[in-house]
């Protein structure tokens, strides 16, 4: 028992150190203002969570963002590490749930469908009430957000065309990619998520 979870935390250890580099190679998007950065580390959370099960999904996405704010600190007051967070497990959680159920690529694809699904709801909410917002309190005037966004589509006139415009492509793009990555790579290192050290 002792040994197990010796190997399931190492494991997660070694998979979260993975996705806090993947993380580190983000860019930006044509269609979204520069502070919405795309990076493909869900797909390493992903994997973790078909192999381990939900709580490793979680685990997983709490010690990339730790790890990468010790290596690089805040530049958002705190803001953008929770919402990532919060919007990594939005994607993953349900994934992993589905998948736990019947371990099989269709409810893998229907697990990682409505991650993707969820993601793009549960993000758009976030930066609409909580993220967006965060950032106009603290850090830059909601004009000035919205301005950017503007400069990269005339549509962005608001917070609401923001989000529209900006958020929900970004947040769908994110899970679709971050899906197709995760099932080319799930069934090659599968095995080694699963051999016990």
């Amino acid at each position: 028992m002792k040994k197990n979870k010796v190997a399931y935390m190492a494991k997660i250890g070694v998979l979260s150190a993975l996705a806090a580099i993947i993380m580190l190679l983000e860019f930006p998007l044509p269609f979204a203002p520069p502070f919405y950065k795309l990076d493909l580390s869900e797909s390493v959370v992903l994997m973790a969570g078909f192999a381990m099960g939900p709580m490793a999904a979680v685990l997983t996405e709490f010690f990339k963002i730790l790890l990468n704010l010790i290596f690089n600190g805040t530049a958002t007051a705190f803001v953008g590490e929770i919402s990532n967070f919060f919007i990594g497990v939005s994607f993953v959680l349900p994934a992993a749930l589905i998948y736990k159920k019947h371990k099989t690529f269709g409810f893998a694809l229907l697990g990682m469908v409505t991650g993707a699904v969820s993601l793009v709801v549960f993000g758009s909410l976030m930066n609409y009430y909580v993220m967006i917002p965060a950032y106009a309190k603290f850090m830059v005037p909601m004009e000035t957000i919205v301005n950017m966004g503007n400069a990269v589509n005339p549509k962005i006139d608001s917070l609401w065309t923001l989000v529209l415009f900006a958020t929900i492509p970004f947040n769908l793009l994110k899970g679709v990619i971050c899906s197709i990555l995760a099932t080319l790579v799930y069934k090659r290192v599968s095995p080694i998520l699963h051999k016990e050290f």
